[in-house]
């Protein structure tokens, strides 16, 4: 078992990776940065190092600087989170060189499945459904114009080394392909620092449905079931629950089979999550994989009753799986909503601030992860997101029901939150009936 973990990250993720290595008797090491100080992940952690000033690339960024907090802390494994560093393949690769356990997939797997367009081919040899689009990256404009003919309108634009909702455009006539095709390689270079792009054919209205699996080092592998995504703006999750409404056994064997064929034709190992895309038919296409623990793990850890990331850190460890896919079961339904420091009235502008109250919700089937407290001031400098409230319950109606109480027990003086916007999404008759898909949050707006 490792014995001491650096966490490279901040805020409620930071904070759940600690209390996890606390309940299994490992040391930990926070890292932070000067808008950081107070933060906190810096109080919960056996020791806390600043890596920089509050800029992210100087300081969460920095892999320099981390490596020698690393190195100066003696500890035996990083941890990344996910955000920051978590999928950068040379940051795993340099743990690896400096004899630390990077608590996830090899660089090379992770240099692989980042490249959106070449996972793709992958996934397609091993008999995974893709989307039709480009094969491989596309060459130049006309380049574009040639496939986007062969595939037709709308297409979708994206960065292949995208994440997070950047590097995207809709494209739905051939008028707009050239300008759009200009902007996502900017966008992509920018956000990316890689200008390649690929095309994919446009799923009208899909369901956004990911499959959770666990895989070790000796190539077991299990999936955790799914968690349904399509509650989003502007490309970005805000409310994920488990199981989706969409499925029904036999899809969900079929993605769940599909998923675990995705990572043993990867070689992956660790926590890791297979996104598809659901169309209106039932047919479903692998999207993208994230190797890395995601934002919305808690709902499956509770319809699953497994600790994703105690897991992560025994894989880590050389261990086997303790579990065969016969042993996994599920039960009742869970939601997650995640609370951001926005104004949906304007816009969600960002909101800043010091909170000068706060009360967070509690009971039997809530839980909370956040790194907030009375007095702590929201830094501008890096995402909204504050908290993530979690519910369980034995129904999907009564996971809807604890989570509206929650909600309305949920009280952030000081800043600007989402909290009556998600509450927004409860009531509406759309979500309640599961009668929704990506398009959701932009309809509800109008």
């Amino acid at each position: 078992m490792l014995n001491k973990v650096l966490i490279a990250n901040r805020g409620e993720i930071a904070v759940r990776i600690i209390r996890a290595c606390r309940e299994m008797n490992i040391r930990t090491v926070a890292i932070y940065s000067e808008a950081d100080k107070d933060s906190l992940h810096t109080k919960l952690a056996d020791e806390a190092i600043c890596v920089g000033p509050a800029g992210s690339a100087k300081s969460y960024l920095n892999i320099k600087n981390i490596l020698e907090a690393a190195s100066l802390s003696g500890v035996d494994s990083i941890h990344p989170g996910f955000g920051f560093l978590s999928e950068n393949s040379n940051f795993a690769k340099m743990c690896e060189e400096s004899n630390i356990k990077f608590i996830g997939p090899s660089y090379k797997v992770i240099d692989l499945m980042g490249n959106k367009s070449n996972s793709k081919e992958l996934m397609k040899s091993a008999g995974v459904p893709v989307i039709p689009g480009s094969e491989g990256s596309l060459r130049d404009l006309e380049d574009a114009k040639k496939i986007a003919k062969e595939i037709g309108f709308p297409i979708m634009l994206k960065a292949a080394a995208g994440g997070g909702g950047k590097g995207i455009r809709l494209v739905e006539e051939m008028k707009d392909l050239e300008s759009a095709y200009n902007i996502v390689k900017q966008e992509a270079k920018v956000s990316f620092n890689d200008d390649e792009i690929y095309m994919e054919k446009f799923i009208v209205n899909p369901r956004h449905v990911e499959i959770q699996i666990l895989a070790d080092e000796h190539g077991n592998v299990v999936h955790l079931g799914e968690r349904d995504c399509s509650v989003q703006r502007r490309n970005q999750k805000i409310l994920e629950e488990s199981p989706s409404t969409v499925l029904d056994e036999a899809l969900r064997k079929k993605m769940g089979e599909a998923a675990i064929k995705a990572v043993k034709a990867s070689k992956y190992y660790n926590a890791g999550t297979i996104e598809f895309l659901v169309d209106k038919d039932k047919n479903f296409y692998f999207m993208e994989m994230n190797t890395r623990i995601q934002v919305e793990h808690p709902v499956t850890e509770w319809v699953t009753g497994i600790d994703i990331v105690k897991e992560q850190i025994r894989i880590a460890s050389g261990e086997k799986l303790r579990f065969k896919q016969e042993d996994i079961n599920f039960e009742g339904h869970s939601i997650e909503c995640r609370v951001n420091a926005e104004n949906p009235d304007k816009n969600f502008i960002p909101c800043p601030g010091e909170i000068k109250g706060l009360n967070l919700p509690g009971g039997n089937g809530v839980r909370v992860d956040t790194a907030v407290y009375s007095g702590y001031k929201i830094p501008p400098t890096y995402d909204s997101m504050i908290a993530k409230i979690i519910v369980h319950a034995e129904t999907r109606d009564d996971a809807i029901l604890k989570m509206k109480r929650a909600l309305e027990e949920c009280i952030i003086d000081g800043i600007d939150t989402n909290i009556d916007f998600l509450y927004r999404i409860l009531e509406d008759e759309n979500f309640i009936t599961g009668n929704f898909d990506t398009s959701f949050i932009n309809k509800m707006l109008g």
